[in-house]
């Protein structure tokens, strides 16, 4: 009965990492990328309006290394929980079933916030030195 369980608890602790991990990298976008991009489009304005609404906003950007590199550690343990050897799934076909979409969905929860927060470090610290770089 215990390795039924087990791996419950192990589909359901990675899922929460998971979903923990896509709330801290879209975090990178809302705080540091989002401004970045709507200033380079010429929406500054926007900004304005943002950070008069939502001054935490400012906060957040001013402790951007902080946001960004729990963020990537945050993407790291996810993806250790969901790579690592000797992951299986029960040999029920009702759990393994449940198990298989689990991960499927752990998966794609997962890229997508390697997405995101490559979009927010890219824009938080690559476009200005590139743009920089080719006398843009």
């Amino acid at each position: 009965m215990n390795d039924v369980t087990a791996p419950g608890r192990s589909d359901l602790k990675q899922k929460g990492v998971t979903i923990f991990t896509l709330f801290t990298t879209t975090g990178t976008l809302v705080c540091c990328a989002l401004p970045i991009i709507l200033v380079t489009l010429g929406l500054g304005a926007t900004v304005v309006a943002m950070t008069s609404a939502f001054p935490f906003l400012i906060t957040l950007t001013q402790h951007k290394i902080w946001i960004f590199a729990f963020s990537g550690l945050m993407l790291v343990i996810s993806g250790w929980f969901m790579f690592r050897p000797g992951r299986a799934c029960p040999a029920d076909e009702t759990l393994g079933r449940a198990c298989s979409t689990t991960h499927k969905w752990n998966r794609r929860i997962y890229w997508s916030s390697v997405v995101i927060w490559g979009i927010g470090f890219t824009a938080a610290y690559l476009l200005l030195p590139i743009r920089i770089w080719l006398d843009i």
